[in-house]
């Protein structure tokens, strides 16, 4: 693969990251709207809500299946625009029927999109021999902070989900399609080469029939942090504004600063991300990430006022942000040569801490007390010490594996 290809790839890869960042962002910062809109009740919507990442985690694993029989980059160039659409699905269907069939396509459509993005991205830092799967997922938080300003100005000026959500489809759809001719599989572009003629028709195919099964026992540990990522993830975004308003006493307006302090200092973090996993290596930058999260958590538990449970929310957004992306490149160290399967499978967790975490930490805070449920996923986090030898050596200083890299020197 040439250093110009890999270059687009890696470009149209991000593209497809922001999209989906700005696309999640949308849907979740207007469940409240999309509540009224088809007269939710308050009992019902969790179901709705609860769907979405069971559907996303059979989606994954159909894709685990797809990959067997076409690139993760068709798979992709597919999802996403599927994705786009159900979104706009939500915003303009009048019934409940209708949107349960959004975000039934939505929670499916993204599940595949999610696995099949990763999928890319190992694959692409394996070529580059370097770390740059943090940058992906930066590109990612940028969409996330782009997609709920939107969803602010659409909810400060009284639009519709429709009115909201058409411009940005109508500009994205067609972005993310064009961009989808530029994704690069490093992996199966390599097994063609190495194919008699180079057929490269049929050498995806005939490559991932040939590689070895993923062995649970190995992934597990990286199951568990993705999950314990993700529970420390969806309790910021579900607890923190209720949790500095009713605990610290802070005003409605300040309690929304978290979130927002937790989104800037993610995209921060995983803008030079890359930097310190190339300088330091994964295990290095997963220890102490885990330890600032770890540290986050115990600050919000303490917190005497809201300025000192903001700070820690910021921690929190700050040493999480490190951990799902090196996971992934984890999985790809570890199942070199089935790095699809591996992250197929691991991507499953993400919905599974989603699942876990809000309904987790309000449970707690009911029974006990809501500084006691923020040490609940504090422990969890710090429990991906004992797992860091799981992302490699200190020596992998790409955050690649030990697999020699493919492509080097490329910008």
């Amino acid at each position: 693969m040439t250093d110009a290809r890999l270059r687009h790839g890696r470009l149209s890869l991000a593209l497809s990251f922001f999209v989906q960042g700005v696309t999640f962002a949308l849907l979740v910062t207007r469940i409240p709207a999309i509540q009224d809109r088809y007269g939710i009740s308050d009992a019902l919507l969790p179901v709705f809500l609860a769907a979405v990442p069971v559907l996303a985690g059979v989606g994954s694993v159909v894709t685990e299946k797809l990959v067997a029989r076409v690139r993760p980059g068709v798979v992709l160039r597919w999802a996403q625009p599927v994705v786009l659409l159900a979104l706009l699905g939500a915003g303009a269907g009048g019934e409940v029927w209708q949107l349960g069939i959004a975000l039934a396509a939505f929670g499916l459509s993204v599940g595949a999109l999610d696995a099949s993005m990763n999928m890319l991205g190992v694959s692409l830092q394996r070529a580059y021999g370097r770390s740059i799967m943090l940058g992906f997922h930066a590109a990612y938080s940028l969409g996330g902070i782009a997609g709920a300003s939107l969803a602010w100005a659409g909810a400060h000026w009284d639009l519709s989900l429709l009115v909201s959500y058409l411009p940005v489809v109508a500009l994205l759809l067609p972005a993310a399609l064009i961009g989808s001719r530029w994704y690069a599989d490093a992996d199966a572009d390599a097994d063609a080469d190495s194919a008699p003629g180079g057929d490269r028709t049929d050498a995806g195919t005939a490559g991932a029939a040939g590689r070895p099964p993923v062995a649970f026992k190995l992934l597990l540990p990286l199951c568990l942090v993705m999950a314990f990522a993700y529970i420390g993830d969806s309790t910021v975004s579900n607890w923190s504004a209720k949790y500095l308003q009713d605990v610290l006493g802070s005003s409605e307006e300040l309690a929304t600063v978290p979130y927002n302090a937790y989104m800037v200092t993610t995209l921060l973090g995983r803008a030079v991300g890359d930097l310190g996993v190339r300088r330091f290596g994964p295990v290095a930058v997963v220890r102490c990430g885990s330890l600032l999260a770890g540290a986050g958590f115990a600050v919000v538990a303490l917190a005497s006022g809201a300025w000192m449970g903001i700070l820690g929310f910021t921690m929190l957004g700050l040493g999480l942000c490190v951990i799902v992306p090196q996971t992934f490149a984890a999985a790809g160290r570890l199942f070199p040569a089935s790095s699809d399967t591996a992250v197929a499978r691991l991507n499953i967790f993400n919905y599974v801490g989603f699942l876990i975490g809000s309904p987790l930490v309000g449970a707690l805070g009911d029974l006990w007390s809501y500084r006691g449920a923020m040490l609940v996923p504090m422990v969890m986090v710090l429990v991906t010490l004992a797992y860091a030898h799981s992302f490699g050596t200190d020596q992998d200083r790409y955050g690649g594996g030990h697999e020699r890299p493919r492509t080097v020197d490329v910008g």
